[in-house]
């Protein structure tokens, strides 16, 4: 086992959550209108007060983001504002429970390749360690990218785990993620949320990149949905615009399955035929139909980043049938898939790609898209979710 795996995580410990805590709360998807220069291809958010503004007669977002996370301070929670979105700002609303102090994380070295026969040592060391605050078991796991901050403060009975208090995982870095795992219940519905993601281009081995989906399994989800922001390859696909993943494109140069085989995980050659479900694809579509939310569906394209495309770029994606670019994603699928685990996503559409608008790409239009078009595609999980139970 990797030395940055915690040797002293104890036994899990069998604790029940509260049953039957309802918390009444607003709805929360108003926020305020913001406009704000254009913005790049994949970036992340991590500002709370950007909205970007729909056409008068189209019903769907303008705006999106890309690339969210930064260290954030997590641990007991204070409520704010409901304008600021909780994945920017940790303080921000949702009560959840004090945790210890972190783990000292100089010793972890996230670079440090990790094939997948590691995988069930660490994922061992993991599941202890959130069994020894949580034993709820979800029903699925959950990514939330930016602008996805109303949805966490609607998980009752929350109970969070900042990244740098589990095992082998350091403190998340990326702008406009706060780096925290979330146990509770959204509408009832048992499920596991993360406030961020490890990204490659932070440094990170694919292998590290990965474990969160894998833990959900660990934890008893069944299904994961992956949520991130992305530029826009398809030129209709204007900011704001909502697209659930039907493919993707795996460009980063990495896979999580390079080296010996876990076969107690999955198989070694993992078909990837239908690597996002079909059936949630429809259930997605259908949610958004139900709360009168327009859905685009295409292929996102994977790039390690963390530079923009260039507009050469941006059309060889789209020769090669890309719809959105980012620079996350497409490795936690193949990982949730290689785990027996069934795959939805969507992809939030934060500008147009580069040489389309003929203006420079910029962080600024990114986060002003996410806070304008989160709310939406908040809406929408909510109504996905509820149809699972």
């Amino acid at each position: 086992m990797d030395k940055s795996v915690d040797p002293h995580v104890g036994r899990p410990v069998s604790s029940s959550l509260p049953e039957g805590a309802v918390r009444n709360r607003r709805h929360r998807d108003h926020i305020k209108d913001l406009r704000s220069a254009p913005v790049a291809s994949g970036v992340s958010l991590p500002g709370p007060d950007g909205f970007g503004r729909s056409r008068p007669d189209d019903d769907r977002p303008t705006d999106r983001d890309r690339h969210p996370g930064v260290g954030t301070s997590v641990g007991h929670i204070k409520r704010a504002s409901a304008v600021f979105p909780l994945d920017a700002y940790p303080e921000a609303r949702t009560p959840v429970t004090t945790l210890p102090a972190p783990q000292p994380t100089s010793s972890i070295d996230p670079s440090r390749p990790i094939a997948p026969a590691e995988q069930p040592a660490r994922l061992d060391a993991l599941e202890a360690a959130v069994r020894s605050r949580s034993d709820l078991v979800p029903r699925i796991g959950i990514v939330l990218g930016s602008g996805l901050g109303g949805l966490a403060d609607d998980v009752e009975d929350a109970v969070a785990i900042p990244f740098a208090d589990l095992p082998g995982w350091p403190a998340a870095t990326a702008p406009g993620h706060v780096g925290r795992l979330l146990l509770g219940r959204l509408g009832g519905t048992p499920v596991a949320m993360l406030q961020g993601r490890f990204h490659v281009y932070e440094g990170n081995d694919s292998g590290l990149v990965v474990q969160p989906v894998l833990l959900f399994g660990r934890l008893g989800a069944e299904i994961v949905l992956l949520t991130n922001a992305a530029g826009g390859v398809d030129p209709a696909f204007g900011p704001g615009t909502l697209m659930v993943i039907a493919d993707h494109l795996n460009l980063t140069g990495r896979t999580p399955l390079h080296g010996p085989n876990a076969d107690s995980i999955g198989p070694r050659f993992q078909d990837l035929t239908d690597a996002w479900s079909p059936r949630l694809r429809e259930a997605l579509k259908a949610a958004g139909v139900a709360e009168g939310v327009a859905l685009e569906e295409g292929v996102y394209a994977g790039l390690l980043g963390p530079q923009y495309e260039t507009p050469s770029e941006v059309r060889m994606l789209r020769g090669l049938g890309a719809d959105a670019v980012g620079m996350s994603t497409v490795l936690e699928c193949i990982a949730a898939r290689w785990a027996g685990l069934q795959v939805c996503g969507v992809s939030l559409v934060t500008n147009a790609g580069a040489g389309y608008s003929g203006v420079p790409l910029s962080h600024e239009e990114v986060l002003e898209a996410g806070a304008e078009a989160g709310p939406r595609l908040a809406r929408v999980i909510r109504r996905f979710v509820a149809g699972l139970a």
